[in-house]
C-alpha cells in the first residue's frame, strides 16, 4: 500500500508509510480501508446525511484485539481518531476528517442469560437488533425510541427511552463494560472493578475509553400499550397543556413524548406519544387523558410487541436524510413557552421538521445526581428542535431556522443539556459541555486526566483533562 497522508491530533498532517499501514491491516481480523478502496464511500457515511467527512483510514474492527491494535497504531503515529458505534449521530462525531476512524459497527455479538436476566452485547449493535434478541426471552431494557440508534453512544451518554420511567436510563442498567483505554489497555469497569471509570462511563463514556462489550440488566417486558395520538395544530394549546400536565402526574409505568410535526399531506399537527409497560388491563384507563381530548386526526395507541413500539417512529428519522438539532432541558411547558412553540410549529422550514419532547421521570429521576456521570436527575423533558430535509439545497435554511427557534426558547429552558443531544456541529462550546455535566464536570475532568491525559479521545463532546 502506498503512503497515506493522515491528520494528526494537533490538526496537522503526516505521511504514514505504506509498510506500516500494511502491517496494521495484516494484524486485524477486520478490514482496513483507505479512501480509494472499494466500499470506502459506503462505510464512511453515517445516519445524518448532513455530514460528509472523509477519514484517511477506516478500520472495520472485528473484535477487541482489533480495537487495541488501532489505538496503539494511532498513538504511535499521533493520529486523529474517531470511534463509530451504530453511527446514529447528528453532529458526525463518529467520523473524523482525514484521520483514522475506528469503526465498531461490524461488532454485533450478543448473548442473553435469561436466568440472570442479563445481556452481553458488542458496540456495533443497534437498538432494533438488541431488542429482537432480548424479546425472544420476554426481556428488555431501556434503549431509546429509534431502531437505527446504536446501543453504544446511547448508553455512554445516558440513554432515555420508553422504559425509563419504570427501569431507569440505559446507563442505569449497565452492569459492567470492557473498555480499551487511550493507552491501549483493556480494563473491566463495574461497581467492583475500576469503579471510578464505571462511574464516568455512565454518562460521559465516550471521553474515557472505547467500550467493546456492554453488560446490561434486563427486565421482564411483554406486550406494551403504546403509540401516538395526533391532533390538528389549531388545538395545539389544549394538547400541549394536557401533555405537560399528564407527563407531570403519570405513573412510572408510563413514559411520554410530545411533538409538533407536519403530516404527509402538509398539515401541521401536534402529537402525544405514550408507552405503558404495566398490567394491560389498567393501561387504557391510565392513558385516557391523552386520548380523550375530543376526536383526534389519528389514534395509534394499541397493544403492541415492544419491538414494534420501538420501531414506531423510524419513518420519521430514516438514515441518509439531512438533519440538524438544537436541544436543552425544560422542566415544564409554561403558557409563554407554548406560545413560542405554536409560533415555530407554524413556520417549520420543511415538512420533515419536528419539535419534540422526551420525558425523564420515575425511576430515572430517583437516582442521585452524583451516582453516575449523568447528572439531570429531576423530572423534565428534553426539547429537540429538529429541522430536516432531503434536499441539500435546504441545508442552510434548516440550520438557520433551528438556531432561531432555539434562541426563542431560551427564556424557558434550564442551563442543562443531554449530552447525546448536543449535536450542533458548529455551535457547541466548553460551556455547553459543562452544562451537560453540571456539578459532575470537575470530577469528570479529573477522570479524563487519569485515563486520557493527552486528550487522545476527542471525537466526542469533549471534556478537557484537569490541569
Amino acid at each position: 500500500m502506498r503512503e497515506q497522508r493522515v491528520m494528526t491530533t494537533d490538526g496537522g498532517e503526516r505521511g504514514v508509510e505504506g509498510a506500516a499501514i500494511d502491517n496494521l491491516s495484516a494484524g486485524l481480523r477486520g478490514k482496513l480501508l483507505c479512501c480509494d478502496d472499494p466500499g470506502y464511500d459506503d462505510v464512511r457515511k453515517i445516519w445524518n446525511g448532513m455530514i460528509d467527512k472523509r477519514p484517511a483510514l477506516v478500520a472495520r474492527c472485528a473484535d477487541t484485539a482489533d480495537v487495541i491494535s488501532c489505538v496503539r497504531f494511532a498513538r504511535e503515529y499521533d493520529l486523529l481518531v474517531s470511534v463509530r458505534g451504530g453511527g446514529h449521530n447528528y453532529a458526525g462525531k463518529s467520523v473524523c476528517q482525514g484521520g483514522l476512524m475506528i469503526d465498531l459497527s461490524p461488532m454485533k455479538g450478543i448473548r442473553i442469560d435469561p436466568a440472570a436476566r442479563t445481556a452481553r452485547a458488542q458496540p456495533g449493535l443497534r437498538l432494533g437488533e438488541f431488542d429482537r434478541e432480548t424479546q425472544a426471552f420476554g426481556l428488555a431494557t431501556t434503549l431509546g425510541v429509534n431502531t437505527d440508534t446504536g446501543i453504544a453512544g446511547l448508553t455512554l451518554g445516558g440513554g432515555y427511552g420508553w422504559l425509563a420511567g419504570k427501569f431507569g436510563l440505559a446507563c442505569d442498567n449497565l452492569l459492567s463494560a470492557d473498555v480499551v483505554t487511550a493507552d491501549g489497555r483493556l480494563l473491566v469497569a463495574s461497581s467492583t472493578e475500576n469503579e471510578d471509570l464505571f462511574w464516568g462511563l455512565r454518562g460521559a463514556g465516550a471521553n474515557l475509553g472505547i467500550v467493546t462489550s456492554f453488560e446490561y440488566q434486563l427486565h421482564p417486558v411483554g406486550p406494551v400499550l403504546g403509540g401516538i395520538v395526533v391532533y390538528p395544530l389549531s388545538r395545539g394549546r389544549e394538547v400541549l397543556r394536557c401533555f405537560d400536565e399528564f407527563s407531570r402526574s403519570c405513573s412510572d409505568e408510563v413514559s411520554t413524548l410530545g411533538a409538533l410535526l407536519t403530516t404527509p399531506t402538509g398539515d401541521p399537527v401536534v402529537a402525544i406519544g405514550a408507552c405503558y409497560c404495566g398490567p394491560l388491563d389498567q393501561g387504557e384507563k391510565l392513558l385516557r387523558p391523552v386520548t380523550a381530548l375530543g376526536v383526534p386526526l389519528a389514534n395509534e395507541i394499541a397493544v403492541r410487541h415492544n419491538v414494534k413500539l420501538q420501531a414506531l417512529l423510524d419513518s420519521q428519522w430514516p438514515p441518509g436524510r439531512l438533519y440538524y438539532l438544537k436541544s436543552n432541558v425544560v422542566r415544564r411547558l409554561e403558557e409563554a413557552a407554548i406560545d413560542q412553540l405554536l409560533k415555530w410549529g407554524r413556520t417549520m422550514p420543511t415538512p420533515l421538521t419536528a419539535i419534540a419532547f422526551q420525558q425523564l421521570h420515575g425511576a430515572a429521576s430517583r437516582v442521585s445526581s452524583d451516582a453516575s456521570a449523568f447528572p439531570h436527575r429531576y423530572d423534565h423533558h428534553n426539547i429537540y428542535i429538529e429541522p430536516a430535509t432531503d434536499d441539500p439545497a435546504d441545508a442552510a435554511k434548516i440550520v438557520h431556522w433551528g438556531r432561531e427557534c432555539w434562541d426563542a426558547m431560551q427564556p424557558f429552558i434550564d442551563r442543562a443539556v443531554y449530552v447525546n443531544a448536543m449535536e450542533d456541529p458548529g455551535g457547541n462550546s466548553e460551556q455547553s459541555v459543562r452544562d451537560a455535566y453540571g456539578s459532575n464536570y470537575e470530577r469528570l475532568a479529573a477522570l479524563k486526566e487519569r485515563y486520557d491525559p493527552s486528550n487522545f479521545l476527542t471525537g466526542n463532546q469533549n471534556i478537557k483533562p484537569a490541569e
